[in-house]
């Protein structure tokens, strides 16, 4: 079809969908001083409270991998396959040692009975049994440490090793973690510790997520880094399914309420640095007022310092409110 003939409608179009926003009403607020939170920021990484890492127990090549990373596992669940030949081998081999010493000890004892030999030679004959049994069960437990089992019912957070690597003893094969039991650590400088030791109430920011949850518990850990001079902060969350271990947050740690003069982040126009809102005058005209805004309170509020005054009408859609504003002039 011919440009010349979809730019009128095109253009008609879209001042059809401006004259039908600029017909529908705005949504306003009357902005007033109210009580809000004062908090304390601190950046924090999320954490699982109950986590294992899985490692290996003998030496050998991975045959077999039956979990990965992200897969849900319940305790006892086969996770790994490592070649136990070589643990196998030890296990026939202590095997035979402990039937030998079976027989040696049936011997002497059988010959002490008939005054052949001391009752020496019989304890020694004993200690050699019991011997050869604990290193046969020892070989045996290490066999069984070739299949890698699941501690804990929970989600594989990482897998470390892929099919055909040498696993040795204490090489990391998994991670796994409870997603129900999270918490974020956050640390804090020692000039804040005093306001933070008294605090019960906190609220866990998750920019990413754009969700905020209240804190269960807030505990400050009694030790401080040496070289940065700063103390740990447990704050344990409760049930986030969106929230995984890594994962950055935001802690909020409440000291105390305050009135402040807020407006809705959403309300809120950004050029640069300038920060502005639509507001609704007496006469029921929109203009641009330019803001010095403080620091973000609450959930979706900001702080202001300069530009507004108790009862100013704002509106919260500041696109409708600029497309009004452009089709009336």
């Amino acid at each position: 079809m011919n440009a010349n003939i979809l730019r009128p409608f095109v253009f008609g179009l879209f001042f059809g969908l401006a004259a039908a926003i600029a017909a529908e009403p705005l949504p306003v607020i009357t902005v007033k001083p109210h009580a809000v939170d004062i908090a304390f920021p601190a950046e924090s990484l999320v954490e699982a409270v109950q986590q294992a890492t899985v490692g290996a127990q003998i030496a050998g090549r991975v045959l077999e991998v039956k979990a990965d990373a992200g897969q849900s596992v319940k305790k006892g669940d086969v996770l790994m396959r490592i070649d136990a030949r070589e643990a196998a081998e030890a296990a026939r081999a202590a095997e035979a040692q402990y039937a030998n010493a079976r027989v040696s000890y049936d011997r002497t004892k059988s010959l002490v009975s008939q005054k052949f030999m001391s009752s020496a030679a019989l304890d020694k004959a004993k200690a050699d049994l019991d011997a050869a049994a604990a290193n046969r069960s020892a070989a045996g437990a290490s066999q069984s440490h070739a299949t890698i089992v699941a501690p804990m019912t929970g989600i594989v957070a990482r897998r470390h090793a892929e099919m055909g690597d040498m696993a040795t003893p204490g090489k990391p094969l998994f991670t796994i973690y409870q997603p129900g039991t999270l918490r974020v650590t956050a640390s804090i400088p020692q000039y804040r510790l005093k306001a933070v030791r008294g605090v019960n109430a906190a609220r866990v920011e998750f920019p990413e997520l754009g969700k905020w949850v209240d804190a269960v518990k807030v505990q400050v850990l009694p030790t401080a880094d040496a070289a940065t001079h700063v103390s740990q902060v447990r704050v344990t969350l409760p049930d986030v399914p969106e929230a995984t271990p890594g994962m950055f947050a935001r802690v909020h740690f409440i000291t105390g309420q305050s009135e402040k003069l807020t407006v809705p982040a959403s309300a809120v126009l950004r050029r640069g640095e300038v920060a502005a809102v639509y507001v609704q005058t007496a006469d029921n005209r929109l203009s641009l007022r330019q803001l010095r805004l403080g620091d973000a309170v609450g959930q979706g509020e900001i702080e202001v310092l300069a530009g507004l005054s108790a009862g100013d009408k704002v509106i919260t859609d500041p696109v409708k409110a600029g497309i009004q504003l452009k089709t009336a002039n």
